[in-house]
């Protein structure tokens, strides 16, 4: 156990993240009594001094000055302060430097905004960040490929649509989505329907006279629907959305075992151009392992079952670090992705999250290092480049493996437009459906500014209580008119 002692809190997200990130897997808690290693951080004024010490009976200090009267700056000089203390200790350099933030990309997007290079971008977050060479390029590619794609977007008169089903049909391991077994659920799959189109209704009306861009459904799996009520859902939204413009509209159809080809049919139909198909990984123990029920096969039959219907804009998803995996399991699934060939792969880097049942039993789930975990990112990188996908998009979760990233990587003209637009935060995203959060973006002279606005969770209450989601909106935005 990781213990975090502290005379003041400011600062204490940042260094808990840092603190996940070198020992990553350990549990960590604030003024905890039980420890293994304890971090003592003490602030006097512009002054900070750091203190870590082990059960094994060492001890290592480091204090510096802080520039506290600005917070960034301050941020910045904490961070790099504890950085400096933890990697002396561990023995560890993290590829991401002290960067804790989820969306590292913004650093150089503003920086190219303000007419920088790409080897200006570069240099700053190695300089400011302690990035290292590969991650720091990395990401000044991905936001220069963000900037071509999103160099047309009008963020002021576009909204972009997101629309959440919660249902699987199993919960992974890994999981701690807003996510409900459909064979638990399956009573209820309707009457949520009921109280999704009446948001969907009553938030067709929400926007002014701003343009829908970009519609996303997502989960959950949204291919736990049947077909019909899958049928009966874009109805709903078509009725009461103009679709008819909207540059991009993506369905996350999820896990194989949830695709037939009558809803393959039903999304055609309606027009749906782009979806994803996630495997997760490409080796059946580590699928049984982490509670996908579904085979290797069934993954394939599934991609070759999308192509056969004209889906030509295919995204699959992939997790390094999972239970059990190692750099050989990343490349057999690679090997695998390759000869299907899809549109764009995204990714993503095992995490921890706290509510996941894999965290909450972490004994019977034992998970790779951080340097193998950055074997399997560098295997996915070499693998997606062998399928002409450029990485397009990138983002950080807290808890995740090796302090490492989560990238989507996009043959070019197949990069998921709303899967940039959600990590840039510079247009609005409606988002109906039970847990969905609404992020409504103010543009203005001075910048912009991000307010968010959450339905509630749980299906049952989302069902009970949608007349109050729909109000929340409305509300938000009767005291925001003067705003957008």
């Amino acid at each position: 156990m990781i213990a975090l002692s502290m005379n003041r809190t400011d600062y204490e997200n940042d260094i808990r993240s840092l603190l996940m990130a070198f020992f990553y897997g350990e549990k960590i808690v604030l003024n905890g009594e039980e420890w293994n290693v304890c971090l003592d951080v003490r602030y006097t004024e512009n002054h900070t001094a750091l203190v870590l010490k082990d059960h094994n009976g060492r001890s290592l200090e480091k204090e510096g000055d802080c520039h506290f009267e600005n917070y960034r700056l301050g941020r910045n000089d904490i961070k790099n302060l504890v950085y400096r203390l933890l990697s002396e200790y561990t023995g560890m350099v993290l590829p991401w430097g002290t960067l804790t933030g989820i969306r590292p990309t913004k650093l150089p997007m503003e920086m190219y905004e303000s007419g920088a290079s790409r080897a200006d971008a570069i240099h700053y977050l190695k300089d400011t960040y302690l990035v290292s060479d590969e991650k720091a390029s990395l990401c000044a590619i991905v936001a220069e490929n963000e900037a071509k794609v999103l160099k047309d977007v009008d963020y002021d008169h576009t909204f972009s649509l997101y629309v959440g089903i919660p249902f699987c049909p199993s919960i992974c391991a890994y999981c701690s989505f807003s996510s409900y077994p459909l064979s638990v659920w399956e009573k209820q799959v309707d009457n949520y329907l009921d109280a999704l189109c009446k948001e969907i209704e009553a938030a067709s009306t929400m926007m002014g006279n701003k343009k829908l861009l970009t519609f996303y459904m997502g989960g959950g799996t949204p291919t736990s629907l049947s077909a019909a009520q899958m049928d009966r859902l874009l109805t709903c939204l078509e009725q009461y959305f103009d679709l008819a413009h909207v540059s991009e509209k993506t369905v996350e159809a999820g896990r194989p075992d949830s695709i037939t080809e009558d809803k393959l049919k039903v999304l055609r139909k309606h027009h749906i151009d782009r979806i994803s198909i996630n495997p997760q990984t490409m080796n059946q123990e580590t699928l049984d392992l982490i509670g996908r029920r579904h085979t290797t096969e069934e993954v394939k039959q599934a991609f070759h079952m999308a192509r056969e219907a004209g889906f030509m804009n295919i995204n699959m998803d992939l997790i390094a670090g999972l239970p059990g995996e190692t750099s050989e399991h990343m490349q057999r699934t690679m090997d695998a992705i390759v000869d299907l060939a899809p549109d764009s792969v995204t990714v993503h880097s095992l995490a921890l999250k706290r509510a996941a049942f894999l965290n909450q039993n972490r004994e019977q789930f034992p998970v790779a290092g951080a340097d193998e975990v950055n074997r399997m990112i560098g295997i996915s990188h070499e693998g997606a480049l062998a399928i002409e996908a450029e990485p397009y998009y990138l983002y950080r979760q807290k808890n995740i493996a090796g302090n490492l990233e989560n990238v989507g990587y996009a043959r070019k003209g197949c990069e998921g437009l709303y899967n940039i637009l959600i990590m840039e935060e510079k247009q609005t995203i409606l988002a109906l459906g039970a847990g969905a959060s609404s992020k409504f973006v103010f543009h203005n002279e001075h910048g912009h500014r991000i307010e968010r606005v959450e339905n509630v969770k749980s299906v049952k209450d989302y069902i009970e209580r949608i007349d109050e989601m729909i109000d929340r909106k409305k509300n938000f935005l009767l005291k925001s008119e003067n705003s957008f």
